[in-house]
């Protein structure tokens, strides 16, 4: 087996633990009796936000419209900010990737709010070489096009590069175009770092 020479990793759940909703629902009053409608409509729109199809001022003025009740666009990013918690066991294994000289990128789903607001605020981001955005591409995982971008982005060779991501369909494409792809799971770190060691040929320690 070629030994691998880079590592492309998703954001959410892998590095980053996150929970939309308890944060966003904060901002709302415990009594509105369509508070859990307002929530939904707003978080309809996150994937076309994510992909970049909604400008960052037109998706902040629609939310501060539907929640209303004298919520500040101060507020409205707070709450979409705090809803982050780290994966510090990844951030361990991050840091020894770093160590021993991998090339380490991120390839994520998000949006202008979030990036590069948690490049700045997260200390294991500065691991990271550079990125690859779905709201600066114009395309999402699982859509090839975006891998695509990332293998151009960083001159990528899918054959020796590990990908790591938690959702299911996301792998399928990682697989479908080359990618030496592991399916996260914040609940079995030990599974990955069993898939880690054989992949760098048993040298984790």
């Amino acid at each position: 087996m070629t030994a691998p020479r880079n590592f492309l990793f998703d954001v959410g759940k892998v590095l980053l633990d996150f929970d939309f909703e308890t944060s966003l629902r904060k901002l709302l009053p415990p009594d509105l009796p369509d508070a859990e409608d307002r929530l939904s409509r707003l978080l309809a729109p996150k994937d076309p936000f994510e992909r970049g199809d909604i400008p960052l001022d037109e998706y902040v003025k629609d939310s501060l419209e539907i929640l209303g009740h004298g919520i500040t666009e101060e507020d409205f990013f707070a709450a979409w900010r705090n809803i982050f918690t780290p994966n510090t066991p990844m951030w361990e294994v991050v840091r020894k990737l770093q160590a021993d000289g991998h090339g380490l990128f991120l390839f994520s789903n998000t949006n202008a709010i979030h990036c590069p607001w948690f490049i700045e605020t997260f200390p294991i981001f500065d691991a990271f070489e550079g990125g690859t955005y779905s709201f600066i591409e114009g395309s999402m995982k699982p859509e090839p096009e975006i891998y695509r971008k990332a293998i151009g982005n960083h001159d990528l060779e899918p054959s020796r590069t590990l990908y790591i991501d938690d959702l299911p369909a996301n792998i399928r494409t990682g697989k479908e175009l080359g990618f030496r792809s592991h399916q996260y799971d914040l609940n079995d770190h030990p599974a990955f770092l069993t898939w880690l060691e054989r992949e760098l040929g048993g040298d984790t320690e």
